[in-house]
């Protein structure tokens, strides 16, 4: 009895053996197979003894075995793998066996939370070309797309979110104050500021005199009125000279502003009226910079050039170097200007910021006067320029 079973099962593994060895002779795509050596035969085994007949009763045929031994599956198991290992999508993609469609079958990266339409075939796999994905609903596959791997098209974009959560609550009427007023606090509210850059007192050789060069302006970020003002005079006699500016500022770009205006000459030189355009704002390395252009009532043309740098040596302490130049296009015997460049200054300025809108400071200035600018002065008793002393304020409220 021992012996037919042996044969049972010997018979029933040949099918499975067979397979295996037929692997030797399978061709896998890209691959080269060399040339299966040939198997040495295994040694026989001996076969093992009929039983005697004396084992076995008379007139009954030998009992079968106790379990049924049924075929293997039909379909070919991948190289190596028992017949029991599910066939997944990477070995079927390269033809080492069969998928199932069972329920079972499913890939080992499906996630259980996951419906089977998105898990089915990842974009990693689907891009190595190891499956194809399945849009859902039998659309296109496209439609899996998302983000930036939506295809180029002209359709419209979507409706942009709702931010103002309040809005759900409040009117329209209260909800656009609402917005007008923080946005007036946030960079659109009306602003304003008065600046003295200069004001001091000047001595230079037994002959003080004062100064002061300041604006102010008010309005927004785009648009604004400014008043300029600048003159001078010595103590005990009246103002030498002096002007006023009234100009529309209108910016350019976040660091140029256009400006436009009248300028009104005063003191003791002939009172003409300027139409005035000019520009400021702030160079490249941090350098203030103004220039305007001055057409008079009478038909003069002035123009100005000014530059000023703050250097910072401690968080209080600044040296601030400035330069100014003053051109005419003709002589102005009423205001005692002569034709061409008529003065240049030179300054150095050290302030100490007490606070800062405060920061008295001192300093040297040096003016020219040339051409016939200079002979007008020196027919009034004054020399053509030197050096002085200057020590003064630069505040702003």
């Amino acid at each position: 009895m021992k012996t037919f079973g042996f044969l049972v099962a010997t018979i029933t593994a040949m099918p499975a053996a067979a397979q295996m060895h037929d692997m030797g002779g399978m061709k896998m795509p890209g691959m080269v197979m060399s040339k299966p050596a040939s198997p040495k035969p295994a040694p026989k085994k001996p076969m093992p003894k009929r039983p005697s007949p004396r084992h076995s009763k008379p007139g009954k045929a030998a009992s079968a075995p106790s379990q049924t031994v049924k075929p293997v599956a039909s379909a070919k198991p991948a190289m190596g793998m028992p017949p029991n290992v599910t066939c997944s999508a990477e070995h079927a993609a390269m033809g080492h066996c069969k998928p199932t469609t069972t329920r079972e079958a499913a890939p080992p990266h499906a996630m259980p939370d996951m419906p089977a339409a998105a898990t089915a075939c990842p974009p990693d796999h689907a891009a190595m070309g190891h499956c194809s994905p399945a849009a859902p609903n039998g659309g296109a596959a496209h439609s899996l797309a998302i983000g930036t791997d939506q295809p180029a098209g002209d359709a419209p974009p979507p409706a942009p979110p709702t931010t103002l959560a309040a809005a759900r609550f409040y009117d329209p009427a209260t909800m656009a104050t609402a917005n007008r007023i923080m946005r007036d606090e946030h960079g659109g509210m009306q602003m304003s500021q008065i600046l003295f850059n200069l004001a001091e007192v000047q001595v230079r050789n037994g002959r003080d005199g004062y100064r002061w060069d300041g604006a102010g302006w008010f309005g927004g970020d785009i648009d604004r009125l400014v008043v300029k003002s600048e003159g001078e005079g010595g103590f005990g006699d009246k103002v030498k000279s002096a002007e006023v500016q009234a100009l529309y500022s209108r910016t350019l770009d976040p660091y140029w502003n256009l400006q436009a205006g009248f300028r009104q000459d005063l003191g003791a030189g002939a009172k003409r009226t300027y139409v005035t355009v000019g520009i400021e704002g702030l160079a490249p390395y941090w350098f203030d910079v103004e220039g305007a252009v001055f057409l008079s009532d009478k038909g003069d043309a002035l123009a100005r050039a000014e530059a000023w740098y703050d250097q910072r040596l401690t968080q209080r302490a600044t040296l601030q170097p400035r330069i100014e130049l003053n051109v005419a296009a003709q002589d102005m015997p009423g205001s005692r200007i002569g034709a061409g460049l008529t003065t240049a200054e030179l300054g150095l300025r050290l302030r100490y910021e007490i606070t800062r809108e405060f920061a008295p400071y001192f300093g040297v200035s040096w003016e020219r006067r040339y051409g016939a600018t200079a002979r007008y002065a020196r027919a009034e008793g004054e020399d053509g320029g030197g050096f002085a002393l200057a020590v003064g304020a630069r505040t702003w409220f």
